[in-house]
């Protein structure tokens, strides 16, 4: 991997499926990636390890996906300064919306950005668009992205 400027965390690999959208848009802008698993309730101190150094290691971003209890991206955004965007994912009985909550609900001071649940796409485009704010050509990719969709969106009505 040359250099990596998010990282893509998941807590388990079944997570994977889900969280493979976020490769897949990073790759589509050019964008380096690293994926993990790691856990904040099974395996807490390489979590932290991983966060704490992630700065250090070149990422600009993280993007973590749990379920259930999802901590993941709140512990990850206790050991670093970098943003951290969650990823609620659907693998519990309540569909998410436990995930949702445990994701989105952080205390003052620790900040995670929340997408949709099962919205890696959408955490990997806003991972971008962090990039993009000093990365020129990361920012006119995703602007041509967007021209892209429109033009896709105005040609269904012809």
């Amino acid at each position: 991997m040359a250099n990596p400027l998010v990282g893509i965390v998941m807590g388990s690999t079944s997570d994977a499926k889900i969280m493979q959208p976020a490769a897949e848009a990073l790759a589509e802008l050019g964008i380096e990636c690293e994926v993990r698993v790691l856990s904040a309730h099974r395996t807490p101190d390489a979590a932290a390890e991983y966060a704490a150094t992630a700065r250090e290691r070149g990422l600009r971003a993280i993007i973590a996906g749990a379920g259930s209890a999802a901590h993941l991206a709140g512990a990850l955004a206790a050991r670093t300064t970098l943003p951290v965007i969650g990823v609620p994912v659907s693998s519990s009985a309540l569909a998410g919306l436990d995930a949702l909550y445990a994701t989105v609900q952080m205390p003052p001071g620790i900040p995670v950005a929340t997408v949709a649940i099962d919205g890696a796409r959408n955490a990997a485009l806003l991972a971008a668009q962090i990039i993009g704010t000093a990365d020129p050509a990361v920012a006119a990719r995703l602007d041509e992205q967007r021209a892209e969709m429109a033009r896709k969106v105005l040609a269904a009505n012809e």
